[in-house]
C-alpha cells in the first residue's frame, strides 16, 4: 500500500546533501512545519540508507507546496537548465520564431549579464545570434544593448575560445597517457590548477581544467593535488554557485576515488552510494568505481546487489567503455559471492555478442575477471586457448606503459601454462617472479592487487616467499 506521502519521498529520495544544505541557507520560512520538513529532507539526503518517516500530521499540501520551493529554487540555480535556455532560445532565434516575452527574458539576461557566467562561451555566442536578428530587423535601440555587451566581453570571449582548444591539447595528453600510448601529461599540471582557481573564467572551462587534473592524478597516483580543489569546489555547491545535479554527482564520483585511494573506505562509500542516487549518463561508470570499493571492502553480498539493480539500466548505455567495466566488475562480484560458473556463463555470452568491443574498450580488467573465473574452476585449458585466441599476451605486452597497469593477467596464463604442464616449477617461479618485480613493495602496489596475489599464491600451493623480495 502507497504511503500518503509516497510522491513526496520518491521525490525527496533523490535529492542530493549540497542541493538540501543550499535550500536551508536560502530558505526564510515562516512556517515552522514547513521548515521543519525541510530540515527532514536534509536529514534524510545525508543518509545512505533509509531515511526518518516523514510527518502524516502535517497537511499534506504543505508538502506540495514545499515540493514545488525545492523545485523551482534548484532549478533557478541549476547552470545546465541555464544551458538548456540558451540552447532552445538560439534555436528559437535562428528560426524566427522567438516571442516578445522570450525577447525579454533574453534582454533581461543580458543587461543582468556579466563575465564569468557558467556557460559565458555559449552565452556570447547566444547573444552575437541575437545580433544579427536584431539588425536586420533594424531594431537599434536593442541592437545598441547587445552590440555594447559583445564589445565589452569581445577580450573574454577570445580567451575562452584559447584555453578550451588549449585544454584539448592538454586532454589528449592526458588520455594517451592513461592509454598507455607513451604520452606525458605532467607538464599540464601547473596550467590546470591555474585555470581552475581563475575566478575570472566561466565555471564550465574552470571545471573541464578540475576534471582533466583529476585525470592527470590518476596517471601518476597524486592524489594529494585533489584535496584543496575539492575542497573549494564543496564550498561553492553549498553556496549554489556552479550547480548541476549532474556536477554534484561527479563531484561525489570523484571523491570516492580521492577517499579510496587514501583507504578512507567509509568516505568513499559514502560518497560512492551519493554518486549513484540519480542515475545520469555516467551512471554506470559510477556504478563500477562504487562495485570497485565494495568489492576491496570485502562487501561482496552489498557489491552483487548494487551490480544486479543496476544491469537493466546499464544495458541501455551507449558508453561501450562503461559497459565492458560493468560486465568486468559484475563477474568480479559473482565471484567473490561464489558464483564462478554464473561468471564465466555471462562473460562467455557477452564476449560472444561484443568481442570487438571488449579488445576496444578495456580488454585487460575484462580478462583479469574472465580468467581468474576459469582459474576458480580449475578450468585451465580454456584459459590458455581464450589467452591464445584474442592474443592476450601480445596485448598485455603492448599494454605494460599505462600507468594503471597490473601484471594479472600474465600471471593468470602462466598459472594456466604450469598447470597443464607446458612448463615446470622452476619456470613458473622464475616466470612470477619477473611478473611481480615491480610489486614487491607492498607499499607501492595498489590494494586490490595485494589481495589478488594473496588469492594467486594459494591458487598455486606454492610457498609466496618465493614471490617477495
Amino acid at each position: 500500500m502507497r504511503s500518503k506521502l509516497q510522491r513526496f519521498t520518491d521525490f525527496t529520495a533523490s535529492l542530493l546533501p549540497h542541493e538540501t544544505r543550499y535550500l536551508l541557507s536560502i530558505q526564510q520560512f515562516q512556517d515552522a512545519d514547513r521548515l521543519a520538513v525541510l530540515e527532514r529532507v536534509h536529514h534524510n539526503a545525508r543518509q545512505v540508507g533509509t531515511g526518518k518517516a516523514y510527518d502524516t500530521g502535517i497537511d499534506k499540501r504543505k508538502y506540495n507546496h514545499l515540493q514545488n520551493w525545492i523545485q523551482d529554487r534548484l532549478s533557478a540555480v541549476d547552470v545546465d537548465a541555464q544551458l538548456q535556455w540558451m540552447l532552445a532560445t538560439e534555436q528559437r532565434i535562428s528560426t524566427d520564431s522567438i516571442d516578445r516575452e522570450e525577447e525579454k527574458v533574453l534582454l533581461k539576461a543580458i543587461r543582468d549579464a556579466g563575465q564569468p557566467l557558467f556557460f559565458f562561451t555559449k552565452f556570447f555566442e547566444l547573444v552575437e545570434q541575437y545580433r544579427h536578428f536584431l539588425l536586420i530587423r533594424l531594431r537599434y535601440t536593442d541592437h545598441g544593448l547587445v552590440d555594447g555587451f559583445l564589445r565589452r566581453y569581445q577580450p573574454a570571449y577570445q580567451r575562452s575560445r584559447e584555453i578550451h582548444e588549449k585544454l584539448h591539447r592538454a586532454t589528449l595528453d592526458i588520455v594517451n597517457q592513461y592509454s598507455g600510448e607513451g604520452a606525458e601529461s605532467g607538464q599540464w599540471e601547473e596550467w590546470l590548477v591555474a585555470i581552475f582557481y581563475d575566478e575570472e573564467l566561466d565555471g564550465h572551462l574552470r571545471y573541464l581544467a578540475l576534471v582533466r587534473l583529476t585525470f592527470l592524478c590518476y596517471n601518476y597516483r597524486r592524489y594529494d593535488l585533489l584535496r584543496e580543489p575539492f575542497r573549494y569546489l564543496d564550498e561553492q555547491f553549498a553556496a549554489g554557485r556552479y550547480y548541476s545535479k549532474r556536477l554534484l554527482l561527479n563531484y561525489y564520483n570523484n571523491r570516492l576515488m580521492l577517499h579510496s585511494h587514501y583507504r578512507e573506505y567509509d568516505e568513499a562509500v559514502y560518497y560512492g552510494y551519493l554518486s549513484v542516487r540519480a542515475p545520469n549518463h555516467d551512471y554506470p561508470l559510477y556504478v563500477n568505481n562504487l562495485c570497485a570499493v565494495l568489492l576491496r571492502l570485502g562487501h561482496h553480498a552489498a557489491a552483487l546487489e548494487l551490480m544486479q539493480e543496476a544491469g537493466p539500466r546499464v544495458k541501455k548505455t551507449s558508453n561501450l567503455h562503461n559497459r565492458v567495466g560493468f560486465v568486468a566488475f559484475y563477474m568480479e562480484a559473482m565471484i567473490k559471492n561464489g558464483r564462478y560458473r554464473n561468471a564465466e556463463t555471462y562473460c562467455d555470452v557477452f564476449l560472444q555478442a561484443f568481442a570487438k568491443e571488449v579488445m576496444r574498450y578495456r580488454w585487460h580488467l575484462f580478462f583479469s575477471v574472465y580468467l581468474e573465473a576459469l582459474v576458480r574452476r580449475g578450468n585451465y585449458a580454456k584459459v590458455l586457448t581464450v589467452a591464445q585466441k584474442y592474443q592476450l599476451s601480445r596485448h598485455d605486452e603492448a599494454y605494460r606503459g599505462s600507468a594503471s597497469y597490473l601484471p594479472v593477467v600474465p600471471l593468470l596464463i602462466e598459472l594456466a601454462r604450469y598447470r597443464e604442464a607446458e612448463i615446470d616449477g622452476r619456470s613458473f617461479e622464475d616466470g612470477v617472479r619477473q611478473l611481480t618485480a615491480d610489486f614487491r613493495d607492498a607499499k607501492r602496489r595498489p590494494a586490490a592487487f595485494g589481495q589478488f596475489l594473496a588469492d594467486f599464491y594459494r591458487w598455486t600451493g606454492l610457498d609466496s616467499a618465493i614471490f617477495e623480495p
